[in-house]
């Protein structure tokens, strides 16, 4: 957290002697990155990935205990809201048939590309609907996550290419309970835990599921606010 003052060693009697004002940093004119901050600094960039069309919904709730909690253990929150954002989840003819083309194919989504690789951890934050990712965040994976971007085609073989990204987690709801997710394949626990995490590889992986939210009372929801609130600034 920035502080009042001068950070560098003797700066204060340094200060003290020219009038209360620290002397110029050597580190002043540092080139900095599209972010603000001096290359070759150590920032921790969490991308949050959030996906639900209402400000006043449950799922906003969430949104912002995850932003508050990581922003406030010291991550560098790059706060992506898809709907807020205007993503467009439909992937063109073009883009399909270009898909396979690593480099090429980033054009039409070069900026969430950058913003991806920025990343040191991923969250996402989504409503499961129909057992399922909401279509704005399907879209984005079918976008986004590319040949070249996310994994390498190697023989046939997906090789992960995403693996400076050390954390991944997800946060999210489910209308019916847990026994009916499960009969049901479970796809979305099983698409982060295992197709997301393994372009990513991650140390540390959190999948953070409050189920039966047709049914769930007041005391239910603000418990799960809770556990993703610690586990947010765990995190």
């Amino acid at each position: 957290m920035p502080t009042q003052g001068c950070r560098r060693p003797n700066e204060a009697r340094v200060a003290g002697e020219a009038g209360g004002r620290c002397p110029p940093s050597p580190e002043g004119d540092a080139p900095r990155d599209i972010y603000g901050k001096r290359k070759g600094t150590r920032v921790k960039r969490a991308l949050v990935l959030y996906a639900h069309p209402c400000e006043e919904s449950y799922g906003a709730a969430l949104h912002d205990v995850v932003v508050s909690r990581l922003t406030a253990g010291g991550w560098q929150v790059d706060d992506c809201d898809l709907y807020a954002e205007g993503f467009s989840p439909v992937l063109t003819a073009a883009e399909r048939r270009g898909y396979h083309d690593a480099g090429a194919n980033e054009a039409s989504v070069a900026t969430h590309v950058a913003r991806l690789r920025a990343a040191q951890a991923l969250v996402m934050v989504f409503p499961v609907w129909n057992f399922g990712y909401p279509a704005i965040l399907k879209g984005y994976l079918d976008r986004v996550f590319l040949p070249g971007v996310s994994f390498r085609l190697e023989q046939g073989r997906v090789r992960p290419n995403l693996t400076h990204i050390r954390k991944l987690a997800a946060v999210t709801t489910y209308g019916g309970t847990r026994l009916r997710a499960v009969l049901a394949g479970d796809p979305p626990r099983r698409s982060v835990t295992r197709a997301v995490w393994h372009v990513c590889r991650p140390a540390k992986t959190r999948y953070l599921a409050l189920y039966d939210m047709n049914r769930a009372d007041d005391a239910a929801r603000a418990g799960f606010l809770r556990w993703v609130g610690r586990e947010m600034a765990a995190f």
